[in-house]
């Protein structure tokens, strides 16, 4: 139940006449009766519908392709913030919100706006006053200018205002969080394919060498020197780092079609990534990653913003109890004819046809407060209680998270870092050693066995040592989430 209370006061005050009701009854034709290109019905000959694209690959190197795409990280970053829906998705809304803050800002602001009313009543008596006592005679025209102001509580608090302000905050703290995880995402894939492209050569050195091996295991057995189980074992050699060089071919293929997808409207293979696995970032100290996740991780800052909308609608919850004032000032005609001077339309027909002025203003104050509404507002404002509780959990289990993933993501990207090195003198270690074997085994004094083994020590040191370095940027990648680029 609300209870209202309105009072009217005629002509207190003169506001200048800002609306031409011409001009207004033209535009409200034109709305009425002008054709949205946007609402035209499909034509028989074109469909209601978009036909779906047809899908193309385009392969590099194929005959008739430009020259293909060279992507860096940064390139490839930016044109994945083009194309993938998940981000633009949070990107959207963060807009929405901040539209959203410049109409909550406006609602502060009094509106101004235009009515033009024609109301015609069949005359019935001497005076032609018209049978309905809400008309003041058989034709009312009306053409005003209104200036509306509600006066509620959340005006003078600006509760509503600062909600959109949160809202915003939060909207674009999470549109952070996505673009953060796209950085991980691409990096997994840009990394990812150029791993693969670095274990498909070194599985076709390791086929090559196998063949060299093979081709020397014959040579030996035709000169009496080696046994025909050399030249079986390196016959297996070389079948197995076929298949291996197969296999492989196929991950990289694998590789640059996710990478792909995620890069491009279109499906299009006809690009080149620029290899920097070699140019990574170096690690900055503890301390200094600690202060950067405090001032810039965005899961904090959503749990932060999210608790601020929660106080807000707390607020909201509460000042709705309180009474509203609104208040409405009207400036311009309502008399039995549209025009600025007219007639006194109940003069007597003998007496002489007076004149008046219709313009006129009048102010209606209407207060508005609730009664009995059977405890609705109260469920509410337990309902924004118990978001905002909630609300306040969630901060500070973002916070114990924080902390935690912080230590973690740190942590592996320490160890991931340090072992790139030991890696890296590995691979330079098990390249001697097939060297040495090679020559040894040459010179007679080695085996099959241990050029076989020297072949593919060589080839899981590469693969490790590549490995190695893309874990160490997805580490990098993955701590920049918490922290923003350094």
């Amino acid at each position: 139940m609300l209870m209202s209370i309105s009072g009217r006061r005629r002509p207190i005050f003169g506001i200048a006449m800002i609306f031409l009701w011409t001009a207004a009854g033209r535009n409200a034709a034109a709305q009425v009766t002008g054709a949205d290109p946007s609402f035209a019905a499909p034509s028989r000959s074109q469909p209601a519908a978009q036909d779906v694209p047809e899908i193309q690959l385009a392969q590099p190197g194929s005959p008739g392709q430009a020259a293909p795409l060279t992507l860096t990280l940064k390139d490839a970053l930016e044109s994945a913030r083009q194309n993938d829906a998940t981000y633009l998705g949070a990107v959207t809304d963060a807009r929405n919100a901040h539209e959203d803050r410049i109409q909550a800002r406006a609602a502060l602001l009094p509106a101004v706006s235009s009515t033009t009313q024609e109301l015609l009543t069949k005359g019935g008596s001497i005076l032609e006053t018209g049978r309905f006592v809400t008309n003041d005679g058989v034709h009312v025209y009306r053409g005003w200018g209104v200036l509306h102001e509600d006066l509620s509580p959340n005006f003078f608090t600006l509760n509503g205002y600062r909600r959109a302000s949160a809202a915003e905050a939060l909207a674009q703290a999470r549109a952070e969080i996505a673009t953060r995880g796209l950085t991980v995402t691409v990096t997994q894939y840009y990394y990812g394919l150029l791993v693969a492209q670095r274990k498909y050569g070194t599985a076709q050195q390791s086929r090559d060498q196998a063949q060299q091996f093979f081709k020397i295991s014959q040579d030996r057995e035709k000169g009496g020197e080696a046994a025909h189980a050399d030249v079986i074992k390196a016959e297996i050699q070389l079948e197995q780092q076929q298949q291996i060089l197969e296999e492989v071919r196929l991950a990289m293929e694998d590789a640059r079609l996710n990478l792909a997808v995620l890069l491009f409207p279109t499906l299009n293979e006809n690009f080149s990534v620029v290899d920097d696995l070699d140019t990574a970032p170096s690690l900055p100290s503890f301390p200094d990653v600690q202060g950067m996740a405090v001032h810039s991780n965005p899961d904090l800052k959503v749990a932060v913003e999210a608790l601020r909308v929660a106080s807000a609608d707390v607020s909201a919850a509460r000042q709705s109890f309180l009474p509203t004032l609104s208040i409405d000032a009207d400036y311009g005609i309502e008399a039995n004819e549209f025009a600025l001077r007219g007639e006194v339309s109940g003069a007597m027909p003998d007496e002489r046809r007076l004149q008046q002025n219709n313009l006129g203003e009048f102010v209606t104050f209407n207060l508005q407060f609730p009664v009995w509404d059977w405890g609705n507002l109260r469920s509410k404002l337990h309902q924004s209680e118990f978001r905002r509780q909630q609300a306040q959990v969630e901060l500070t289990s973002a916070q114990r998270k924080l902390v935690r993933d912080l230590y973690s993501s740190y942590n592996e990207a320490e160890v991931s870092g340090a072992a790139v090195d030991r890696l890296h003198h590995s691979a330079e270690l098990a390249d001697e050693s097939l060297r040495l074997t090679a020559l040894r085994y040459q010179a007679g004094e080695a085996t099959a066995l241990e050029v076989v083994d020297a072949q593919n020590t060589l080839a899981q040191a590469r693969n490790a040592y590549d490995d190695g370095e893309a874990r160490y940027r997805l580490a990098i990648a993955e701590l920049q989430t918490l922290t923003g680029a350094f």
